[in-house]
């Protein structure tokens, strides 16, 4: 029977989209890899998705990176470490989502599993998770963003400490060190992905795919060019929206808040 090296399910305008080859710690052979970026490319076009959820099944691991059985086993597939087409590089599927992507780390997520958790907009932690960058140790220099992404996320000390060592760094100090947004037990974290989901699917699907992109595109220049993006694209999207509709909004929200309260 082939494996199904990647789940999805879809409920209530959310996708979970679940790593699924626990028995090799979610490792990422070209099979995940290919089926990674058709899911991602399904979730993207569906208007029954608005929020998508990654995990890895099993309890030791959300993905452990690249397979090493298949790097060793197959010529030039070291190439993959450097791939640019989203069919072969996890993250660049990843970041083809326009939707909010919710990685919920339920184990380990090693080198290239680290850096697919980064592809992520939002992060959220059982407390059996656990990170590291083993590139130095392996010899493998990153090419999926986790030199340039982690520093930005943690500080250059931070990230070049574990770049260094190889060392795990523990969900606790995830959390402390902002590489994550919330840590629970194994049990809860599926269930607060879905309630942080379920917040961002109430949000206008395209105000949302348009803010994220908006966020994304600053980050990635430097502070005063991000300004510059914020005031053009701010001047243009805001122009036509009449001061009735801003009012009508703020009164939902204000009401959404008297509920959360």
């Amino acid at each position: 029977m082939t494996e199904e090296t990647v789940l999805i399910e879809v409920e209530g305008g959310i996708a979970t989209v679940t790593l699924n080859r626990p028995h090799a710690m979610n490792a990422l052979n070209r099979a995940l890899r290919r089926r990674l970026h058709a899911v991602m490319i399904e979730v993207d076009a569906r208007e029954d998705v608005r929020a998508v959820i990654l995990t890895g099944a099993g309890e030791r691991a959300f993905t452990a990176g690249l397979d090493l059985k298949e790097l060793g086993s197959e010529e030039g597939a070291l190439g993959s470490a450097n791939a640019v087409d989203p069919a072969d590089n996890p993250v660049r599927a990843i970041e083809l989502c326009s939707k909010p992507v919710i990685g919920a780390i339920n184990g380990v997520a090693i080198t290239g599993g680290f850096e697919v958790a980064l592809a992520c907009d939002v992060l959220v932690a059982s407390t059996a998770a656990r990170f590291a960058d083993t590139h130095a140790r392996v010899g493998i220099v990153p090419g999926w963003g986790l030199s340039q992404k982690l520093s930005r996320m943690i500080g250059i000390g931070r990230a070049k400490e574990l770049a260094f060592t190889g060392n795990f760094l523990d969900a606790a100090r995830a959390l402390e060190w902002g590489l994550v947004n919330h840590v629970v037990e194994p049990c809860a974290l599926i269930p607060l992905a879905r309630r942080l989901a379920g917040d961002m699917a109430q949000v206008d699907p395209a105000f949302l795919a348009q803010y994220k992109r908006l966020i994304d595109d600053g980050y990635a220049r430097s502070f005063g060019e991000g300004m510059a993006i914020e005031a053009e694209r701010s001047s243009a999207a805001n122009g036509g929206v009449s001061p009735e509709e801003i009012e009508a909004r703020r009164a939902a929200v204000q009401a959404r808040g008297r509920q959360q309260a």
